[in-house]
């Protein structure tokens, strides 16, 4: 957990995280900029964020987890516990969309992600998001972040930060990307493949959001009677990205 000022920092990251938790004065303007941006087609409501999260956590998110780490014979529930210590309001948010930047930013640094699109494409709802995302990758490669040395005891490669820093240049450059950070397993099965297609990139989990129930009776009914991912709801195919408006 870290010195005192430490456990201080964090311990008030998570109360905000909680505070802020839904809360969509803060959710609606970031949706709106993303739409702006091309990154969103159709702005989910709060009920489908909300039921959107849950299939993302115990579809994608946690299996696919697991899965990873145990063909890197890491034991899931004990690393999850590392990744809490380090950053309790990182763990609390599966869509990103009630986090600070700072907070995504750290998730990324500290998890070697399925696709970390995503968590890019929502960085852009913050002004400043993908530059500061940078500068903190260049500061752990160059041991000054604060966090560096926590981040990389709990980092799954030890070479995803070279990776990651190329890859966040190309993607702030708007170029094409020569390489994929796609991780290993995600592209050794099919079902999870599917998973990724639909949940990887910020504009296909927000039209697999959409599709879902808007009504209090309507999620009930979904959470309790879809035990499975859905396919009829999945994205068939991968799509281009969305033209991203300069900021």
């Amino acid at each position: 957990m870290g010195d005192g000022p430490t456990r201080r920092r964090k311990l008030l990251n998570l109360a905000l995280a909680l505070r802020s938790y839904g809360d969509e004065r803060q959710v609606v303007p970031r949706l709106q900029r993303l739409k702006e941006l091309g990154w969103v087609e159709e702005i989910p409501t709060r009920l489908q964020r909300m039921l959107g999260a849950i299939d993302m956590l115990r579809f994608f998110i946690v299996p696919c987890a697991a899965d990873y780490y145990r063909s890197k014979g890491i034991n899931f529930y004990f690393h999850t516990l590392l990744r809490f210590l380090d950053d309790p309001a990182s763990l609390i948010d599966p869509t990103g969309l009630n986090s600070a930047r700072d907070t995504i930013i750290g998730h990324v640094l500290q998890v070697v992600h399925a696709n970390p699109d995503y968590d890019l494409q929502l960085l852009e709802s913050f002004p400043d998001g993908l530059h500061a995302m940078e500068e903190q990758v260049v500061a752990i490669l160059g041991g000054t972040h604060p966090r560096a040395a926590s981040i990389l005891a709990t980092v799954e490669d030890p070479e995803y930060h070279d990776r990651l820093l190329a890859y966040v240049r190309e993607f702030r450059r708007r170029q094409p990307m020569t390489a994929s950070l796609v991780r290993e397993n995600i592209l050794d099965d099919d079902h999870f493949r599917v998973l990724e297609r639909t949940f990887g990139e910020l504009p296909r989990a927000m039209r697999y959001f959409s599709k879902l129930p808007k009504s209090p009776l309507g999620a009930a009914r979904h959470l309790l009677s879809v035990r499975r991912f859905p396919l009829h709801l999945a994205e068939a195919l991968y799509t281009e990205r969305p033209a991203r408006v300069g900021t």
